[in-house]
């Protein structure tokens, strides 16, 4: 059996495909059991549950949300919580990703500005307010900062969307909306759902590793400001090593958590289904995961 529960489309956020084509990928690379995870968006997933059951997958609706996370002792830091099996029709939490969506509007234009009076600094005309719709309209899913990356690519302003954090989008930075960690629980939770900490090891996203590389550490954090909020833990991702999973899936078992797994795949390349969870913990989602 192939599951992969941790998948996005340039329906709802920052994939490469829209979800039809994602769903008829899955078919292709025979995944049993699948969610799509979009940023802070659920507008995949009526068509990914249609088109899902047409297929013979079984389905999880899902979410991928981004939560400020304030331990106990240290600094706070953006981490990513996986939402699973909530219900899509649940009036709380469509308000409250609207009032996430138009923020994430707000935040673009506040990061436009400060890039322009960067640009002004150094002879570079404006960005306007057509440039913003143009790359809105580049943008199926979320908008965010890879999207202006991008357009400053496209426009020969960068070499590369890399130079263009470098360079300006790291500087000219905006807060993200900040959800903490309870709230984003009680979202999910009351929507009938369960929340999962995303790629917990992840040496390239938003990850504990922005705290400490140490894998005891790590788990520690989540012991003592964590375990109410949680249902699971994402253990196998597909830049997570062996270590980590294992590492992760003894933590999980000890303290009575679900264990998850996916690609994290943006088709960027297309990774969908490469991530292997053992039998064990894939017999224990099927039984946890109503699906649809």
């Amino acid at each position: 059996m192939i599951i992969d529960l941790h998948i996005h489309t340039s329906t709802g956020s920052d994939g490469a495909l829209p979800v039809g084509e994602v769903i008829l990928e899955a078919k292709k690379r025979s995944i049993s059991m699948m969610s799509v995870t979009d940023h802070d968006s659920i507008a995949a997933q009526p068509e990914a549950i249609k088109l899902a059951k047409e297929n013979g997958i079984r389905y999880v609706t899902g979410i991928e949300l981004n939560v400020t996370f304030q331990p106990k002792q240290g600094k706070a830091i953006s981490l990513d919580f996986l939402g699973y099996d909530y219900d899509i029709r649940n009036q709380a939490l469509i308000t409250k990703l609207e009032t996430m969506r138009a923020h994430r509007e707000w935040r673009a234009r506040e990061i436009l500005n400060k890039i322009n009076f960067e640009f002004a600094q150094e002879g570079i005309p404006a960005l306007t307010e057509n440039a913003l719709e143009e790359i809105r309209q580049s943008v199926d899913g979320a908008f965010g900062r890879p999207h202006l990356a991008a357009y400053l690519v496209k426009k020969g302003i960068v070499p590369s969307t890399q130079q263009a954090f470098d360079k300006y989008l790291v500087k000219c930075d905006v807060p993200k909306y900040p959800l903490s960690l309870p709230e984003a629980a009680k979202l999910i939770r009351n929507a009938g759902g369960k929340l999962i900490l995303a790629h917990p090891n992840d040496p390239h996203g938003t990850s504990l590793q922005n705290l400490t590389k140490a894998l005891k550490t790590q788990t520690q954090i989540i012991q003592e400001n964590m375990l109410e909020y949680i249902d699971g833990v994402e253990c196998w991702h597909s830049r997570h090593d062996e270590a980590t999973a294992v590492h992760y899936y003894e933590f999980v078992k000890r303290n009575n958590l679900l264990c998850t797994g996916g690609s994290d795949c943006h088709q960027k390349p297309v990774l969908m289904g490469t991530v292997k969870i053992p039998e064990e913990a894939q017999s224990n989602l099927m039984i946890q995961f109503r699906g649809e």
